[in-house]
């Protein structure tokens, strides 16, 4: 017999509604402090749609990790600009202009580590 996890440490990716963060993509908030027993980062997935860029931005106080898990992309990480594709891993230091497009016909897929957790607060437009 399996033990199973408390309920606000588990969560189950059809019960969480997505929303629009403000960079433009699409996010579900998979693991965070307002919501989970998790205190210093935040998991989210961010789904970016074909032909779409995210605006560009950066996080003051929080570093990031994505993870692409689906699709292709065009990464902005300060001044590089590089090709992503399912698998590929990129490290976000805190105050570091980026953006990601999606450059393929399916969705683009990311997994959004932060820590500290992502707070709309922390993020600066750096276009309109």
């Amino acid at each position: 017999m399996s033990k199973s996890a408390p309920a606000s440490g588990h969560t189950r990716h059809a019960a969480i509604v997505p929303y629009i963060t403000k960079d433009g993509s699409s996010i579900r908030e998979l693991m965070h402090p307002d919501h989970h027993p998790v205190r210093r980062q935040s998991l989210a997935e961010a789904v970016v749609p074909p032909g779409v860029r995210t605006r560009l931005h950066l996080h003051e106080e929080s570093e990031e990790i994505y993870f692409i898990q689906a699709g292709t992309g065009r990464m902005t990480l300060a001044r590089a600009q590089f090709d992503v594709a399912a698998g590929d891993t990129v490290l976000i230091p805190p105050g570091t202009p980026h953006c990601i497009e999606n450059t393929g016909p399916e969705a683009l897929v990311i997994l959004c580590c932060c820590a500290p957790a992502y707070r709309h607060e922390d993020t600066r437009l750096l276009e309109d």
